[in-house]
């Protein structure tokens, strides 16, 4: 004896599902290339290499690292605010502590901010003494890893607009 089903599969049940199947893939596929199809530039100062996303524009720079969880060791940011001023930096939705570099229109090393606390949120605004027209965001003890210190000049070169 036959007995009836509470589900029947239909043709339009096998649409549906292949075209959520579908949607799932393309968004997977997009989020996948944002992350890991950013412009880029690998940055040398001291003795470290670091391959870093690039800030350079404004939008980027407003969204700079808030909400990424964790960087590589050779991971960070590198912000082009395009002219010389002391651009000011701040932890909004950080979610994990930074070394801060500014340097000025030659790569020269003009300021450092070790171990920022993603705590200090709104609360801090980290300001060089002097003016910068870049400004560099690694990993929590890369500079001390390094040897980074003020007056050492950094080799990098953009692949985007910026035109570094």
């Amino acid at each position: 004896m036959n007995r009836p089903s509470s589900f029947a599969w239909r043709p339009s049940t096998t649409k549906i599902l292949v075209l959520g199947l579908a949607v799932l893939l393309v968004y997977s596929v997009g989020v996948y290339m944002v992350t890991n199809f950013r412009p880029t530039t690998e940055l040398r100062i001291g003795s470290g290499v670091y391959h870093l996303w690039l800030a350079d524009t404004e939008a980027k720079r407003v969204q700079g690292l808030s909400g990424v969880e964790s960087l590589s060791p050779d991971g960070g940011m590198l912000f082009d605010f395009e002219e010389d001023k002391p651009w000011g930096i701040w932890m909004k939705d950080m979610k994990i502590p930074l070394d801060i570099i500014w340097m000025d229109q030659n790569k020269e090393v003009v300021y450092i901010v070790k171990n920022a606390d993603p705590q200090l949120s709104t609360e801090t605004v980290f300001k060089p003494k002097n003016k910068a027209r870049y400004v560099v965001e690694l990993p929590a003890g890369s500079v001390d890893n390094a040897g980074i210190k003020t007056g050492m000049a950094a080799t990098f070169e953009a692949k985007s607009k910026g035109g570094l």
